[in-house]
């Protein structure tokens, strides 16, 4: 359920590029039902975000960045460089510090997956606006829950109410992404999906993402996947294997599927039920005693270069 990754804040600059403070007006919807059934009566929240333009040119490029359960950290602040050293606009995304989270590792449940998915469709709305962007060409990559996060703002369901019929991200790139919560309607539209998979693991199940990709897919969309060989969950981490002790996850839980309107449809009854939120599907999962503590993290050997390679090969091929 979640992810991992240490806080490390956001930079001034990257690539000798100065970052631009931007707020994000977002929301705290209850679960995906009250995103999608009234996206302006849920609680707001402003956001914090940097923006990191290579030029002073008109319509750029951006990549969002949004992190794992421990907020920003330095391998999204490297990966961010990396892209903007590329060419690439970045906005790097501070879920946590405006909602008073320091970290979900232990406990997902202080925000709902839907606020997370709803935070990165209303940065895009704000980029669609900011002069220098291209808003036909935004990106969105996200680690772990963030990769949760950027798979369920390119459902057109979920996205469709919040930004309009038909707009969206140009491409998606899930990095080792929590697949617990998947639409039974998986189109995305024109948006290209590219999910990278730590086979080994610990943390979010690699046949969940695989299903979702897959499924994606059969609605005829630019679909992919690639599973690292021997990789553990944050793999593109320079840092060895460790164990977070503290870690709760329940990789082989059952899918919860989500109807139409975004409520969660009951693994034990079939029943989409409107009010069921993301703790009553974890404490479900606890009760039949899928969950459990520790989890390991980190990269060894090539795995962090492989990731940026693909990483890069994404969002060029996606943005241009």
């Amino acid at each position: 359920m979640g992810s991992d990754e240490d806080s490390g804040g956001t930079p001034g600059t990257l690539a000798g590029v100065a970052g631009e403070a931007i707020t994000i007006a977002t929301a705290n919807p209850r679960n995906y039902r009250d995103a999608i059934a009234d996206p302006g009566a849920a609680p707001t929240v402003a956001i914090g975000a940097t923006l990191f333009l290579p030029s002073g040119e008109a319509n750029q490029p951006v990549v969002i960045m949004v992190p794992g359960s421990l907020g920003v950290g330095p391998n999204h602040v490297a990966h961010s460089e990396t892209l903007v050293a590329a060419g690439f606009g970045v906005l790097l995304l501070d879920p946590f510090g405006a909602r008073g989270v320091e970290s979900t590792v232990a406990n997902q449940t202080p925000y709902s997956f839907a606020a997370s998915a709803h935070d990165l469709l209303a940065a895009l709305r704000t980029l669609r606006e900011h002069p220098l962007v291209d808003g036909a060409r935004v990106n969105a990559q996200g680690h772990s829950r963030g990769g949760s996060a950027v798979l369920t703002a390119a459902m057109r369901r979920f996205a469709d109410p919040i930004v309009g019929v038909g707009a969206g991200f140009a491409g998606v790139y899930a990095v080792y992404p929590w697949c617990g919560h998947q639409f039974v309607d998986a189109g995305v539209g024109s948006t290209a999906v590219r999910a990278i998979l730590a086979e080994a693991d610990e943390w979010c199940s690699v046949q969940q993402a695989q299903a979702q990709v897959h499924a994606i897919g059969r609605t005829g969309a630019d679909a992919t996947v690639r599973i690292v060989p021997g990789a553990a969950h944050s793999f593109d981490r320079l840092e060895p294997v460790h164990e977070l002790a503290d870690a709760a996850v329940a990789p082989q839980a059952p899918t919860v599927y989500l109807a139409d309107d975004g409520a969660m449809i009951h693994p034990h009854t079939g029943d989409a039920d409107p009010a069921l939120t993301d703790l009553d599907m974890f404490l479900l999962a606890h009760a039949a005693g899928f969950t459990r503590r520790g989890a390991s993290i980190g990269g060894v050997g090539d795995q962090p270069d492989v990731f940026r390679a693909d990483m890069l090969a994404f969002h060029t091929r996606t943005l241009g």
